[in-house]
């Protein structure tokens, strides 16, 4: 009742797409200030909340673009902008002002999406769970899922052990790094969405 090929290959592109090491720098930036516990809090929260558009994603993806009319370029598209968005805060230093932040709960937006939930996370997902033919397949998607989500969880829960060693300074480092990778990212996105657009046309 169990495919391990299918288990390890949606695993893999997950944690390729999703990268939990790549997002640690960008988790710190973004919660930055917060106390530990809050931090830890905002870890689950973004997992869970990924989790649950992946779910809905993988159940009713087709369904809900089609109904909204929006393509799946158009998805990458609007979250790259989103995420460049963010990138242009971290980057210039504006998140480090507790005033726009503090009543703002960065696990679900953008940590929880687009960051971990992203269009290519979405794509991934709804082509597996359209291609899993049989109850072991079935099952061994959903398990990568779950099991990404739970890896996701425990470098961002763990990473909060790196603020007690590099401390203020190096906060304001990392946010810098994270604006400068989190930039990279969004453009990426921005620039597949566009070759998928016109590769369709």
């Amino acid at each position: 009742m169990f495919d391990i090929a299918v288990f390890g290959s949606l695993f893999l592109t997950l944690f390729v797409i999703m990268d939990p090491p790549g997002i640690t720098p960008i988790f710190l930036a973004l919660t930055a200030g917060r106390p530990g516990k809050v931090q830890k809090r905002m870890a689950f929260q973004a997992v869970c909340v990924a989790g649950g558009v992946i779910t809905v994603f993988g159940l009713l993806g087709h369904q809900i673009l089609n109904y909204l009319h929006v393509s799946v370029p158009a998805l990458m598209i609007s979250g790259g902008l989103l995420l460049l968005l963010i990138a242009l805060d971290l980057l210039t230093g504006k998140n480090d002002e507790p005033k726009q932040t503090k009543d703002v709960n960065v696990a679900l937006v953008p940590l929880g999406m687009p960051l971990l939930a992203g269009p290519g996370a979405i794509v991934s997902v709804i082509l597996a769970v359209q291609k899993a033919d049989g109850v072991a397949a079935q099952v061994s998607v959903w398990s990568a899922i779950l099991a990404i989500h739970v890896v996701l969880w425990l470098v961002m829960r763990y990473s909060l052990l790196i603020i007690r060693v590099i401390k203020d300074g190096g906060v304001v480092l990392v946010t810098r790094l994270a604006g400068m990778m989190l930039s990279a990212i969004a453009v990426q996105q921005i620039i597949n969405g566009i070759t998928r657009v016109i590769q369709g046309s």
